[in-house]
């Protein structure tokens, strides 16, 4: 770890940490409420009108997701800072590739993230160290499965549903993770996240243990870099996501997923990928388009492709990783929903 010197601010550093955490807490719970004001009051728009629901969800989810950024990538770098990536993954090689993957996947499950969300604490693990292949499959789980989706999914179509869309989305994101880990993909990350993947942790040449004010204090400041280098690209990909979002095509989905069309499954998947949702936001969708008649595995897929491989999440995650890596990725998630879709189908759920 290379030596820590930070200019020291002249007000005193816990009261300064405490007032961050603080105003940090409170940005998060005012959030939605500014939105709710920004979008209906302020401007005057309607609710539940196309543009008065994309305002109000790009006011929302602004805020939402960089603080995600600030708050779980600082949190990741300073306990980084006691523990180095190559102890990390050797962890990890220890306990195996397949072990690692279904964690991670299964702590997707209780991170009620949507996929731009998912993405700063995705980022905080290619940071630890975590093989790639471990951190895809909590990326493609956390917006796929959560406990959200599930009590929803449970309350409106029964516990059969819920399970299989469970057993569903966790075999994607497994599966997903072990094929995407085997293959040579480290090299697609941007040159700055190879960096501080490489970056030790711990004490520095000298041997000398950081302070735990100077381990918040080198995290701070990594994490103040990070979001030089992201902003733009959270902004860009959740204003595209929430000018969908308002204007979203069901009658052209209900138009081309019917029974009859043995091309529906991909067709909506396609459909899908620009749009942006969280489970719970796309879930009124699904409910529609079954009552539509839609088939079950239809439905499922097109809300699998919207909450986990949407447009505004590829845009964030253009400033991590290379085309090639994100080409990849979109590949082998879009051949499990299409697995996934088919097969509900053919179930005759």
């Amino acid at each position: 770890m290379r030596t820590l010197a930070f200019p020291r601010s002249q007000l005193p550093f816990w009261p300064t940490v405490a007032l961050g955490v603080v105003a940090w807490s409170i940005a998060w719970f005012a959030a939605w409420p500014f939105s709710q004001w920004l979008a209906f009051d302020l401007l005057g728009l309607a609710p539940g009108s196309s543009t008065g629901e994309a305002v109000a969800f790009f006011a929302y989810d602004v805020p939402k997701v960089l603080l995600l950024l600030l708050g779980i990538v600082t949190l990741v770098s300073f306990l980084r800072s006691y523990v180095p990536p190559t102890r990390v993954r050797a962890a990890l090689a220890g306990r195996g590739v397949v072990p690692g993957t279904v964690a991670a996947a299964s702590f997707g499950i209780v991170t009620p993230f949507c996929s731009c969300s998912a993405v700063p604490l995705f980022i905080g693990f290619l940071q630890a160290g975590i093989p790639l292949g471990v951190t895809l499959a909590f990326l493609i789980s956390s917006p796929l499965v959560n406990e959200v989706a599930l009590v929803l999914l449970w309350g409106l179509f029964g516990p059969q549903v819920a399970l299989l869309y469970m057993a569903a989305g966790l075999s994607v994101a497994i599966l997903g993770g072990l094929i995407l880990g085997r293959l040579p993909l480290e090299r697609f990350l941007e040159p700055w996240v190879l960096e501080v993947r490489a970056a030790g942790g711990g004490t520095d040449v000298a041997g000398v243990v950081p302070s735990t004010e100077e381990r918040l204090r080198e995290a701070w400041a990594s994490t103040r870099d990070l979001v030089r280098k992201v902003w733009p690209w959270v902004v860009l990909g959740i204003a595209v996501g929430a000018f969908i979002h308002g204007f979203a095509p069901t009658d052209l989905i209900v138009s081309i997923g019917g029974a009859s069309n043995p091309l529906a499954v991909p067709l909506v998947t396609i459909l899908a990928v620009p749009l942006y949702a969280g489970a719970a936001g796309v879930l009124p969708i699904v409910e529609a388009l079954l009552d539509k008649g839609l088939p079950l595995g239809t439905v499922l897929a097109f809300m699998m492709a919207t909450v986990a491989i949407s447009l505004p999440e590829f845009l964030i995650l253009r400033r991590v990783a290379r085309l090639p890596l994100l080409a990849i990725f979109l590949a082998v998630v879009v051949s499990g929903i299409l697995t996934v879709g088919y097969l509900f189908n053919a179930l005759g759920l």
